[in-house]
């Protein structure tokens, strides 16, 4: 705590914000926009990559989360104060930093898939400010911040590896993401049915099984869209400048159109139970691996009439 309080007291008007959106380059809305922008505007390959690491770690750490059960510093010494803004995006237990890991999966993947060294050193630091953020922010121990490195910088480097195997074999990246949506989905259901002590914090609990149930969801989809797009779909990401905001914008805004839209649609069906959770985001992730890439060669033709246009 001591490291906790001296960060708090060097809060102010300037750092606070900053951070506060530093730390949003480790949320869930972060590794959406970022998988999808480098899915549908520069290399399937590539975005494959960074969505099983975010999925993979989100799993890893939530596990972890559970079965280690360390208080948020806020619960632990009710007399910290934390920047409050920051409250919402401190649900579950605190060790490992989710953010961290997350921050992990999406600028580790980057930093592994782009070559440029300054690029690679931008997706370093932006690792770390968001890992300095959760601490400066009050919602994290350093040692949360350190787990949660460790479970990021784990699953990237199995991953890498695995991948290069893949590309000696297509059949190996859909029997992973297979594999994986098998484990999530038994530890969603180890979590959600069995019957834990006294002690386990109800909140924490709903938010594991919550967050297990959207990698089970998210590489299930996976599964199913990776083969369907390699041999049936096979869209295009390039497109002029305009034509690739205009896909970014309008897929994105669709996106968390349908992902707000379902959310109550699977409450009503299903109530409670995890499985809501678990086909909102499948449904989601099919949307925006297949469904959405299928408008790009109407708006390929668009950019080519306009330039044709524009040419005579």
């Amino acid at each position: 705590m001591e490291i906790l309080y001296s960060l708090a007291g060097i809060r102010n008007p300037v750092m606070t914000p900053a951070l506060l959106a530093i730390t949003q380059l480790g949320s869930e809305i972060a590794a959406i926009a970022v998988s999808f922008i480098l899915y549908w505007c520069f290399d399937k390959r590539k975005a494959y990559f960074l969505i099983t690491n975010v999925m993979f770690g989100t799993a890893i750490n939530q596990t972890v989360k559970f079965f280690c059960r360390v208080p948020r510093p806020f619960a632990r010494d009710p007399e910290f104060e934390i920047v409050e803004a920051a409250r919402a995006d401190a649900g579950g237990y605190s060790f490992p930093s989710g953010h961290t890991t997350t921050a992990v999966a999406i600028f580790g993947s980057l930093a592994v898939v782009w070559k440029n060294k300054m690029a690679r050193f931008l997706c370093i630091l932006v690792i770390a400010l968001i890992g300095f953020s959760r601490v400066y922010l009050g919602v994290h121990y350093l040692s949360d911040v350190l787990g949660g490195l460790a479970c990021g910088l784990i699953v990237l480097a199995a991953l890498y590896a695995l991948f290069r195997a893949a590309d000696q074999n297509t059949r190996m990246l859909p029997l992973t993401f297979g594999i994986g949506a098998a484990v999530t989905l038994i530890l969603a259901l180890v979590l959600e049915f069995t019957s834990w002590d006294a002690g386990m914090d109800a909140e924490n609990w709903a938010e594991s099984v919550k967050n297990l149930n959207v990698c089970f969801g998210c590489l299930l989809a996976l599964a199913i869209s990776e083969p369907l797009e390699r041999k049936k779909i096979h869209f295009e990401t390039g497109a002029i400048w305009w034509v690739q905001i205009l896909k970014i914008v309008l897929g994105f805004a669709c996106v968390m159109a349908l992902r707000a839209a379902l959310k109550p649609a699977m409450a009503a069906l299903f109530g409670n139970l995890g499985i809501a959770t678990a086909i909102r985001y499948f449904l989601v992730a099919i949307f925006a691996l297949d469904i959405w890439p299928l408008t790009f060669r109407w708006f390929s033709k668009l950019g080519m009439a306009k330039t044709q246009n524009a040419a005579n």
